[in-house]
């Protein structure tokens, strides 16, 4: 039987998410955005491209057109070229900026807001020839290569396909004039690449999904890391398990200490307890010596039995006292009243004053 702590079978917690994140371990697949961009270069090519050529064109043609100026110097020379370089430029604006926009949104889409400035420093393992020449022979770059080679394939037989499907065509420009053959080519050539860029995006998807699917596999945690992260994150459970017990046995020297110093205890009957006191020559309201629920009620009622203490079932009051008054605190003016029915009873029970009383909670 396999061992358990070596097992991943826990899922990733929002923690392990969040480190791998920072650490720069995200799902993505550098093939999809390759694939969008070939793809929207393209279409953008076929919209933009016999503009940006004509503009390309006209430039070039009212330079040559230009007569020869032998007093230029080298200054003017830098303004005309900086000019010329702004015209092309502004050509090839909307090509260069829907690339980058796309770039972006694809980016953004595989991986979020994403900062890594440590990842921009210079990583020598990175280089080291003995580790390269490893990870040449992992599994992931194995498998890459064999995914590289069917992509490879996948274009060669679309770009050979394309070619047949216009062999005819091909073999009839030579008797076209030179704008044929030029607008034959580039839908030839627009056609073949977007044919391709679809291609390459259907499998890029595909890897996509595998890169999720690994993701995912790595980020799984076995018995072990799950422990240790709790140690991190939460502390170390049985430092935590101790604590718990100082803080019960805390609680309950409390309760033994101060549960028999009280006139009464106030029930629910059995789910709440409440221990009060009142000395109307300290007090000018009784107070809550100890409070609890469930164990800590059962406890609080079985050291009143053991002290002769009377133990008064109102379930009101008692639920009343447990929600708004803390142990130490006073009670609130709006139960005196019920307070006071119990510690009248308790007083005739005890033969005390009942004067005493009345008047002290009156005041």
């Amino acid at each position: 039987m396999a061992d358990s702590a070596g097992d991943k079978k826990h899922e990733a917690t929002d923690y392990r998410r969040q480190k791998a994140r920072e650490d720069g371990n995200v799902a993505r697949s550098q093939d999809l955005s390759s694939a969008v961009l070939l793809l929207i270069g393209v279409i953008l090519l076929d919209f933009t491209g016999p503009m940006m050529f004509q503009i390309m064109a006209h430039l070039v043609s009212d330079e040559l057109e230009k007569p020869f100026d032998p007093s230029a110097d080298a200054r003017s020379a830098i303004i005309q070229l900086v000019q010329l370089t702004g015209k092309g430029g502004f050509a090839i604006l909307p090509l260069m900026g829907g690339m980058l926009l796309t770039s972006l949104v694809v980016h953004y889409a595989q991986v979020g807001p994403l900062w890594l400035p440590d990842k921009l420093g210079i990583d020598f393992s990175r280089i080291n020839p003995i580790s390269g020449f490893q990870r040449l022979f992992t599994i992931v770059n194995v498998s890459r290569l064999g995914f590289g080679m069917i992509k490879i394939g996948l274009v060669f037989g679309i770009l050979l396909s394309g070619v047949w499907s216009r062999w005819d065509s091909i073999l009839a420009l030579g008797s076209t004039n030179i704008e044929a053959v030029g607008q034959f080519v580039w839908t030839t050539m627009i056609d073949l690449c977007r044919n391709v860029a679809a291609a390459l995006l259907v499998l890029s998807v595909i890897d996509y999904g595998f890169q999720r699917w690994k993701y995912e596999q790595d980020l799984m945690m076995t018995d072990e890391e799950l422990r240790e992260e709790m140690k991190m994150t939460q502390g170390d459970p049985q430092i935590k398990s101790r604590r718990r017990k100082v803080q019960r046995d805390l609680a309950a020297q409390r309760l033994n200490s101060d549960v028999p110093k009280a006139d009464v205890v106030v029930t629910n009957p059995t789910e709440l307890a409440i221990a009060l006191k009142y000395d109307p020559l300290t007090m000018k309201a009784p107070i809550v010596l100890a409070k609890g629920a469930s164990l800590v009620a059962a406890r609080i009622r079985k050291i009143a039995l053991e002290n002769g203490i009377p133990i008064i079932e109102r379930k009101p009051l008692a639920q009343a006292l447990f929600k708004q008054v803390e142990i130490g605190h006073p009670i609130p003016v709006t139960e005196y009243a019920a307070v006071a029915e119990v510690l009248k009873y308790v007083y005739q029970v005890q033969g005390k004053s009942i004067a005493d009383l009345t008047k002290a909670l009156k005041q």
